[in-house]
């Protein structure tokens, strides 16, 4: 029996980010199902136009691929003969999956719908979406102009489109003229990698004293809303304040008014900026050290941050926002809250130490195994 061929496309881990662990969970989850081969993004774009190029192809995890997944490291950004050469690779497949996150890449995933609309027999294309638009992208005029160009091309080429979240269901087909049927909403699987260390050792070793440890974690961006945490924890009783400390971890993309912040507040030394791609080891100890994940975007897609969080089991503090609500609609953990709101989120952490410590379940519907399921459908109904 013909066993299905797959092949997703996606960032390497060179270029380390949420997407390039996204890529290794799916394609190892779903090759326990199918043959599946992975084709990656060696260079994305120019190393120097990278916010965070001084990391680029350090090792940072230790997350790879299966020995089920083939993996082929190939495409260049500037090189059209990688393009050809991964196309060739591709077109042998059942289907292939696009995953989206910027408009970067958009020219590559042109290229390749373009050549695989000239063969006879075309593998049908799927593209997941993880950002509609990028924040800093949609903030730029001919940035904007060209993402929404180009994506509508890329979008019409496709034959379906996977989102985690009905609200990204709504706003793709506003966005790019989608029909609501081609869309299939598959939620994002939980990081469960990453190891747990008992919370009382995890603080000794990350040399923190304070009772109740106040998380935020990733990139730091505007629309992140880092500084409404900020606010809010100096809205804190001082003798709660007192026994807290807020973590703020993640590399500074384009937010520089949050070190500003954290320089004048008062509490200045109840607050740590860790302002850096953390290693895999480090998001154990700063995820087993913390009381509670601060999650406070202004607007969001997705967050794979919320997704170690559930793995972790820990009270998570996030914004109504996007799909979050959904994401961690099912987590018992969850505090939602007005995004952009001081006060609702003094009030939630001030709820969380006195109501809510502990650990809770993750939904079992986020475990990679059942995401795996309902690609696997998806897979089957598409291809030819």
């Amino acid at each position: 029996m013909h066993k299905t061929k797959v092949v997703i496309i996606g960032p390497s881990k060179k270029f380390l980010s949420g997407i390039s662990y996204y890529t290794i969970r799916l394609s190892n989850a779903l090759s326990e199902l199918v043959e599946v081969k992975a084709i990656l993004f060696r260079r994305m774009l120019p190393k120097r136009l990278f916010p965070g190029w001084r990391r680029v192809g350090k090792e940072l995890t230790r997350q790879k691929f299966n020995e089920r997944v083939k993996v082929y490291e190939m495409l260049d950004w500037y090189n059209p003969i990688t393009w050809l050469r991964a196309f060739r690779i591709a077109q042998k497949a059942d289907v292939i999956v696009f995953q989206w996150w910027t408009s970067s890449v958009a020219h590559m995933y042109l290229a390749l719908e373009v050549l695989n609309f000239g063969l006879r027999r075309r593998p049908p294309i799927i593209i997941e979406f993880h950002e509609v638009v990028d924040p800093l992208e949609g903030s730029v005029l001919p940035i904007r102009i060209y993402s929404k160009v180009i994506g509508k091309l890329i979008m019409r080429l496709a034959t379906r489109y996977v989102v985690h979240s009905n609200a990204d269901s709504a706003l793709i087909s506003k966005n790019y003229g989608i029909e609501k049927g081609k869309i299939e909403v598959i939620p994002h699987g939980i990081y469960d990698h990453y190891k747990k260390i008992e919370r009382k050792e995890a603080k000794t070793t990350a040399g923190i004293e304070e009772d109740f440890v106040i998380l935020f974690f990733g990139l730091l961006r505007p629309y992140k809303g880092v500084k409404y945490l900020i606010k809010a924890f100096e809205n804190l009783p001082e003798d709660f304040i007192e026994k807290s400390r807020l973590l703020i971890v993640g590399e500074t993309w384009g937010d520089r008014e949050v070190k500003e912040l954290v320089k004048e507040s008062k509490f200045s030394n109840k607050i740590e900026v860790v302002d850096r791609y953390v290693s895999d080891d480090e998001v154990s100890l700063y995820f087993s050290a913390s009381d509670v994940l601060v999650i406070p975007y202004t607007r969001a897609s997705q967050s794979g941050v919320a997704h170690i969080g559930m793995a972790f089991g820990m009270p998570i503090i996030a914004s109504e926002v996007g799909g979050l609500k959904e994401s961690l609609g099912k987590y018992e953990g969850t505090v939602l809250v007005h995004p952009g709101s001081v006060e609702d989120i003094t009030k939630a952490l001030r709820y969380v130490f006195n109501e809510q410590r502990g650990e809770f379940k993750a939904p079992d519907e986020l475990r990679w195994v059942e995401i795996a399921k309902k690609w696997f459908k998806l897979v089957n109904s598409v291809k030819e």
